[in-house]
């Protein structure tokens, strides 16, 4: 089991990244023939990114909802993202062809994707009495103790938040104002 970081932490970074969510909807239960190989093919792709940073993946988290498989990742860049997606020595490339030829727009499978480029100053990630999880999964090292920005701070407490970051992606306690409590990683 995942350590628990307890209490409240965020994510910081300063530096831009992106969140693409990718899933598929199984729309024909029955068409095992059709959503299996679609469904399969993700693991070889994750593989490739996992032994493989340079390629500039830095995380995902896994969900399945009642449609199908939704992964929620994390990039370094836009460029590294489509770099991948588009190089033919990549695993994605391969798989994108063979979905297209074998489902094509029959309707039995559907896949989808978005993707969002984050700048360091306009996002907030909030955990509590949890394991390193999403973009916080990236980072290195424990809680570090540094304030963020608790939810209802003011934009000040964001600017100095901002200037407290470093260039990777961390994990920093959130305070609620007042007297810091007592935090135990």
């Amino acid at each position: 089991m995942s350590k628990i970081f307890n209490g409240r932490y965020t994510a910081k970074t300063d530096q831009p990244f992106v969140v693409f969510l990718i899933g598929m909807r199984v729309n024909k239960w029955w068409r095992f023939d059709k959503w299996i190989p679609v469904s399969s093919a993700m693991g070889p792709m994750l593989k490739t990114l996992f032994t493989n940073p340079e390629k500039g993946f830095l995380h995902a988290e896994f969900f399945w909802n009642f449609n199908g498989p939704v992964l929620i990742q994390y990039w370094r860049s836009f460029e590294d993202l489509e770099r991948f997606a588009r190089h033919p020595s990549d695993p994605h490339l391969a798989a994108w062809k063979k979905f297209n030829q074998a489902v094509g727009a029959d309707g039995s499978v559907g896949i989808w994707h978005e993707t969002y480029t984050v700048n360091p100053d306009q996002f907030e990630s909030v955990y509590g009495n949890m394991p390193r999880f999403g973009l916080a999964a990236h980072g290195s090292g424990a809680a570090s103790g540094r304030p963020c920005r608790p939810i209802g701070c003011s934009p000040t407490d964001r600017a100095t938040r901002s200037s407290q970051i470093n260039s990777k992606v961390s994990m920093a306690t959130c305070r609620p104002r007042g007297p810091p409590p007592h935090w135990s990683t």
